[in-house]
């Protein structure tokens, strides 16, 4: 099953991120995000035409966090939005955070 087939499953913390070798295996099945944050986080910079188009991505993606209730950092301004992701309660990652990529590059 393909990462954006799945859906994200509610971390209460308590367990551990995600090894280096277990974040690269996810990492090939995403499209350029990059490893950062000493391999706490994966971020990707979203280019658009125009403030409107980066508003509508950015309002897609809000829903969506809402919908899987995993949430990203996303600064955004006109013509670009950078997403990153990690999972707060774990201070790292967990596979979570590599299905809403997926599902993040699916929205354009």
């Amino acid at each position: 099953m393909s990462l954006k087939q799945k859906v994200c499953v509610p971390c209460q913390g308590g367990i551990v991120p995600l090894a280096l070798s277990e974040v690269n295996f996810f990492l090939n099945q995403v499209s350029d995000w990059k490893l950062e944050g000493n391999a706490k986080n994966i971020t990707k910079k979203f280019e658009f035409s125009d403030f409107i188009k980066t508003l509508d991505f950015v309002n897609k993606l809000g829903s969506l966090a809402e919908e899987e209730g995993h949430h990203p950092d996303i600064c955004f301004g006109w013509g670009y939005a950078n997403v990153k992701f990690f999972t707060h309660k774990i201070d790292g990652l967990h596979e979570n955070d590599f299905i809403m990529a997926a599902k993040t590059d699916d929205l354009l």
